[in-house]
Order: structure tokens, then C-alpha cells, then sequence
């Protein structure tokens, strides 16, 4: 038996999904007693640290927990889970930690995006069972943006690179912390935890042998959901955003089922944008709640999902804030949530008055579950001009010229699945949402949807040119060529593909195999571990 501390974090559904694939029991840490006669313990963790401390306290759970971490019982604590076990934290203004281990919880001071998200290596530094039968050139999912800083060397268990080397694992005794998500690291995410699960005998792998860790450039696969004319929840692919075709919606297949196909061959992450979204309440959009459940009962990748994620107030006149919306969708077993037409008006009216607010769906979600938790979804197309210092918006040079041999453009942002234009630019839009909150900028283009003739690698570099969080570059993907040359002419952290993939155009093993000796991936012929 497992006892798994839920405090109210962001996707914790994973983690017992991970441990339940293992052949556990879980058992929900509800009070102090359940902490004082736990076996084996696990502290998960995403959000912010300040709200993490904050509610153990309200609970009356940190003396119980101090109780535990000295008694020798296994111990392992993932991301924030970790960070808790250190003197303080700088995020949230200095919050005191549990000090079980000296040290402190820092902020990355990186000429590089933060939050730091993907697929990362790690530098073993001791013996642990938790690197039973591990291959040392695994690498494992991160997303965060402060790192914890030991005053004792001898509790560091791995290291990775990120601007700089910072300690990715802790190791006392018994008690354990990561920095990386194993649950959402696939099959060696699994290992990981099942070594510490079986208590498996402390093994060494040189560090000699181990390559540098490298950040991966990351291989997405997005599946839009919607409802088709029957009332069923498909996967289907727009052109330039049109779904239907011969009157129909287009149908490539069943979400759930695709999304464990793309884990299978894979997949670094799996995104879900439901977009009929913005018509219907999330909250009464069982059957999407439900594909989010059973995909990460096997799905062990991060998984984002999109569409209404915003304020509702319904018939009878019951308010739902954004915040538990987001809620609900993490609680199901999504690991961040996108923001697509909303961000625009949440940005039209910061844009005003120049003032954050703090009442934004991207300020309350990412005070409470963190910036890594909130992407932004941009659907942007080209507007066309002859004269850059007019228009009032971040203007670029086009080598693709405009009907009338326009020579400049910028990209306006639409709402509503591309229909209603408005009076924002794309960079505009990032760099604002960036300031509020946001972790990460999900880029699509409107022009190139559905086309097959590659990203668009001006727009791409327009905004990541202008932010310090990662680009994930859509729309136009056709051939594995386009990924190399994304990965090659711009810093975009990750690029995303839907219709090619669905139709099996091109394979994820293909783009994989292209880039292996050219761009830094994960692999994805990693050894499945079998459920328990």
C-alpha cells in the first residue's frame, strides 16, 4: 500500500495512475493519522510553493509530516514535493519549507526560457535503487522554474544541465525527492518508481559513461475534439480551420484511442483542444472530462488540454470561476491548460489600463498552480502592408510577400476558432500574457493550417524573439523536414503536428529518426514496462 499526500495540487491523478499501472494500492493521505502510519510515502507536487505550505499548514500536516521524514520510512517527493523538503523557497517571497534537508529552493538565473519544460538527462552522482536497470541516457520530463540548491553535497543523487548544472534529484536515507515528473516520464518514469516501490538493491552507474544532459527538442501531437453531428466526441483536422468536409465533420478517429497510439511511438506530449469549447460549459462536458481520465490511466506523458477554459456563470445563475474549470481539468488528468480566445480579451483589457489585476483566468490559475500549469494558444494570420510604422503593431520584414507585392506584415490574433479578428498582435499578445502569468505560448497560423508547407518560421521567430518562455510552433507541419527546419531556424522549444500524424503521413518515428543525429530528442524505442 501506497499513501499518496494529496494537497490539492495540480495533476495528482497521474501519479496514482503510475502507481496503480505498477500493481499498488493507493491510499489518499486525508489527516495526520494516515501520515503517522504510512509504509511508503509520496508527496507530489505542481503549483507554487507558498500555496503548497499554506495548505499543509491549514491541514495540520507539517508536524505530521516532520514525524515521518525522521522516522526512516521511504519517502519520495516529486518537483514541489521535493522543494518542500529544503529550508525556503525564494518563490512566494521567501516561504519557510519543512528544513528536513539544508538548503534552499532558487529561481533560475538563466539567459534561457524558464520555466525550463521537457525532456532533460540527468548526471547520476550516487548509488540509489531507484537506477535499477535504468539506462543512464534516459531522459525525463521537466517542468519548472525554481531548482533546490543543497548545502550538503551528500544528499545530491543527480544533476542536469540548464544554462547551468542544477540538482535534478536528492537522496537521504530513505528519503528521496526529483526534480523531473517520473509519472510523466513514460517507461523510464515508471522504472523509476517501481525501483522504489520494490525496494529494489542500490546499483551504481558511472557517471563516466554518461553523456552531458542535453534539453530535447520536443515532438507534440494534437488532437482537436469535438462533437460530431451524431453527438460523439471524435478527433478531427480543420483546413485553415474548417472542419467538415462533404458537410460532415471530418472524423480521424477516437481520442482516447489516438492519444495512446501517439504514446506508444513517442510522443513527448499529447495535447487535447476541444473546440466546440467556447459554446459549451467544461464543467457539464462530461464525456471530454472522461477522455482525459482514461487516457491518463495509460498515458504516462504530460497532457495539456484547451477550449472554455474561462469565467461562467450558468442558467441559474451559479458563477464558476476559470480557476475551477482549470481545477476540474487538472483533477481529471491534464497536467496544464491552454487559453486560447479568452487570452485575447484578457490582454485587450490589460492593454487599457496597463494594470494586472490579479483576477485574470491566467493570474489565478498560475498563482495556484504555477506559470508551467497556463499556455497560451494563439491563432494568428498575416495582415499585409506597405507602410510598417502605421499600423500600431509589431511589424516584420516578409521574404513571403503579399498579394500586392507587400513586403511587411504582422500577425493579428483571432477568437472562435479563427472566425472574428481583433486589434492585437500575435507578439503583443505573448509578451503580455508572458507578464501575466503565462509559462508557455502555444504558436499556431491560421495561413498555414492544413497546408503541409511547413511552419511559419517568421512568425515563429517574431515571437520567440520577444518572450523568456517556450514556443511550441504549429500549424503547416508536412513532411519530417519541416521539423528539422523549425529546430534549425528558430529557438522554438517544441513544434506540433495534428492531420499528418492522424492520417499517418508522416510517423513520429520518422520525424524521430531525422532528427536523431541533428536536433536533441528523446528517444522513443524505450523498453515498455508492463502494468503490474
Amino acid at each position: 500500500m501506497i499513501t499518496l499526500l494529496d494537497y490539492g495540487a495540480g495533476n495528482v491523478r497521474s501519479v496514482i495512475n503510475a502507481i496503480e499501472y505498477l500493481g499498488q494500492s493507493v491510499q489518499i493521505a486525508k489527516g495526520s493519522e494516515d501520515i503517522l502510519f504510512a509504509d511508503k510515502l509520496i508527496l507530489p507536487g505542481v503549483g507554487a510553493f507558498g500555496n503548497m505550505m499554506k495548505i499543509l499548514q491549514e491541514k495540520n500536516l507539517i508536524e505530521p509530516l516532520k514525524v515521518y521524514l525522521q522516522s526512516e520510512r521511504p519517502f519520495f517527493g516529486i518537483c514541489l514535493g521535493m522543494h518542500a523538503l529544503f529550508d525556503f523557497s525564494e518563490e512566494s517571497g521567501g516561504t519557510k519549507g519543512l528544513g528536513i534537508l539544508k538548503g534552499t529552493v532558487n529561481l533560475f538565473n538563466i539567459d534561457k526560457a524558464v520555466p525550463h519544460i521537457g525532456w532533460n538527462g540527468i548526471g547520476i552522482k550516487k548509488t540509489s535503487q531507484i537506477f535499477s536497470t535504468l539506462n543512464p541516457e534516459e531522459k525525463f520530463y521537466f517542468v519548472h522554474s525554481y531548482h533546490v540548491v543543497p548545502k550538503d553535497s551528500d544528499v545530491i543523487l543527480t544533476t542536469t544541465n540548464y544554462g547551468y548544472e542544477f540538482v535534478s534529484a536528492v537522496q537521504k536515507d530513505a528519503i528521496i525527492g526529483t526534480q523531473f515528473h517520473p509519472e510523466k516520464s513514460g517507461p523510464a518514469g515508471l522504472l523509476l518508481l517501481k525501483n522504489f516501490i520494490e525496494n529494489k538493491e542500490p546499483i551504481c552507474v558511472s557517471p563516466i559513461a554518461q553523456k552531458p544532459a542535453v534539453l530535447a527538442k520536443r515532438i507534440i501531437a494534437c488532437l482537436d475534439v469535438r462533437a460530431n453531428d451524431q453527438g460523439d466526441l471524435i478527433v478531427t483536422k480543420g483546413d485553415q480551420y474548417d472542419v467538415r468536409e462533404a458537410g460532415a465533420v471530418r472524423n480521424l478517429g477516437k481520442p482516447v484511442e489516438l492519444a495512446k497510439r501517439y504514446y506508444r511511438e513517442g510522443a513527448d506530449e499529447i495535447t487535447f483542444l476541444n473546440i466546440t469549447g467556447f459554446r459549451d460549459f467544461p464543467l457539464k462536458d462530461a464525456p471530454m472530462l472522461d477522455v482525459l481520465k482514461k487516457t491518463s490511466k495509460n498515458v504516462f506523458v504530460p497532457l495539456t488540454i484547451g477550449g472554455g477554459i474561462r469565467d461562467y456563470t450558468d442558467k441559474n445563475g451559479q458563477h464558476y470561476s476559470a480557476l475551477q474549470v482549470a481545477a476540474a481539468y487538472f483533477r481529471a488528468g491534464a497536467d496544464k491548460i491552454s487559453i486560447g480566445s479568452d487570452a485575447v480579451g484578457i490582454v485587450e483589457a490589460y492593454l487599457k489600463t496597463g494594470i494586472a489585476t490579479g483576477k485574470s483566468a491566467i493570474e489565478q490559475i498560475s498563482k495556484v498552480y504555477g506559470s508551467q500549469a497556463v499556455v497560451i494558444s494563439i491563432d494568428p494570420r498575416r495582415v499585409y502592408t506597405d507602410c510598417p510604422d502605421t499600423t500600431g503593431h509589431h511589424v516584420i520584414p516578409t521574404k513571403q510577400t503579399g498579394p500586392n507585392g507587400e513586403k511587411y506584415c504582422w500577425y493579428q490574433c483571432t477568437i472562435k476558432g479563427g472566425r472574428e479578428p481583433r486589434n492585437v498582435d500575435a507578439v503583443t499578445l505573448a509578451q503580455v500574457c508572458e507578464k501575466l502569468g503565462a509559462g508557455e505560448i502555444l504558436l499556431n497560423c491560421i495561413d498555414r493550417d492544413g497546408t503541409n508547407e511547413g511552419f511559419d518560421l517568421e512568425l515563429i521567430n517574431a515571437v520567440k524573439n520577444a518572450v523568456n518562455i517556450p514556443v511550441i510552433a504549429s500549424s503547416g507541419a508536412g513532411s519530417a523536414q519541416h521539423f528539422y527546419e523549425v529546430f534549425t531556424q528558430t529557438n522554438a522549444e517544441a513544434a506540433l503536428a495534428a492531420g499528418i500524424f492522424h492520417r499517418r503521413e508522416v510517423s513520429l518515428d520518422s520525424v524521430k529518426a531525422l532528427l536523431a543525429s541533428k536536433v536533441e530528442t528523446r528517444r522513443s524505442n524505450q523498453q515498455e514496462i508492463k502494468k503490474g
